[in-house]
């Protein structure tokens, strides 16, 4: 008789039943709060999981674990070789599975992803205009986002939530303008506050811009009318007067929500994170490669998710900066 799977729960309570899996640190932009303009040195290809591995780590975590959604990931996951196939089987293990993407290549994919069993997807997009998304990413492909965008839509990989990072100086006097543009095209906008997460290190507290900021920045356009937090979700939401049409921040700088963090992270090279700003990892890759059945794998998980500290400490004294970048980490 099958019976329900242990719950992953730390030493706070909380119970970790969201997984991010990265398919790989490879991305085709190259964002100016991310990365520099050369890129970085990737991960050589046989450090990467396979599909058996990385199918293998999903399984356990949702037969073992109790992990019920599985988000992918990258750098960017559309130039994972074979991402229809892996996401079939992935599908296939029970859990409900979404990606993060820059979108650049969803316009071709978003069918077939969505017939592989992919239920949504969130599209990253920082601009509306062409000259300033070329400036921010180094790379002139708004609009094949906009086309991936659209095809998402139109495959029924809903909802498609398009995520924001407003920077000072950069792209804050868009904010209306994106959240605008998303209840005109029935998805959810989410704004997102940057995060020290750069491969330059460059980042400024001065050139974030609050989730207050960002709510006056709307206020001036749309009456707001708080809606709250879903469950462990991220975002703070808002519906917008009179539509239907709702808005999320995300704060996890000043107004972080460890308190609820249901997450946990599988880099591309087989490393388990117990929090995005973790500093230590757990080499799973290395157990797969060794021989080690899922019952070692399942315990190396629960020990590393015990392990999980209170909160990030963006902000006080404590706050260590992690080695790896967004990029190599997987949002």
């Amino acid at each position: 008789m099958n019976t329900a799977p242990r719950p992953l729960v730390d030493r706070f309570g909380r119970v970790h039943s969201d997984l991010r899996v990265s398919l790989t640190d490879r991305c085709n932009l190259r964002c100016t709060y991310c990365m520099p303009a050369e890129g970085l040195d990737w991960l050589p290809r046989p450090e990467v999981l396979t599909d058996d591995e990385v199918v293998r780590l999903v399984r356990v975590a949702v037969r073992r674990l109790g992990v019920s959604s599985v988000r992918l990931t990258g750098g960017e996951p559309l130039l994972r070789r074979g991402l229809t196939g892996l996401v079939g089987r992935i599908a296939a293990l029970g859990a409900e599975v979404s990606l993060t993407t820059n979108g650049v290549g969803l316009a071709r994919t978003a069918v077939a992803l969505r017939e592989a069993g992919l239920g949504r997807v969130n599209v990253s997009l920082d601009t509306l205009r062409p000259e300033r998304f070329a400036a921010i990413t180094r790379r002139d492909r708004l609009a094949d986002v906009l086309a991936g965008l659209a095809a998402a839509r139109a495959a029924g990989l809903g909802p498609v939530k398009v995520n924001a990072v407003p920077v000072r100086g950069v792209n804050e006097d868009e904010i209306a303008e994106l959240a605008s543009f998303a209840v005109e095209h029935g998805y959810l906008m989410r704004f997102i506050e940057s995060m020290p997460l750069d491969a330059q290190g460059a980042w400024d507290r001065s050139a974030m811009v609050t989730a207050d900021e960002i709510l006056a920045a709307l206020g001036e356009r749309f009456e707001l009318v708080p809606v709250g937090r879903h469950g462990s979700a991220p975002a703070e939401e808002w519906r917008i007067a009179g539509t239907d049409a709702v808005v999320g921040v995300i704060a996890s700088v000043t107004r972080p929500f460890c308190g609820g963090c249901d997450r946990v992270r599988l880099t591309a090279d087989g490393q388990l994170r117990n929090c995005l700003f973790a500093t230590e990892e757990s080499d799973l890759r290395a157990l797969l490669r060794g021989g080690a059945d899922d019952a070692a794998v399942e315990a190396a998980w629960r020990v590393s998710v015990a392990g999980k500290g209170p909160g990030h400490a963006i902000g006080s004294a404590e706050f260590v900066r992690p080695d790896r970048p967004m990029s190599a980490i997987g949002g």
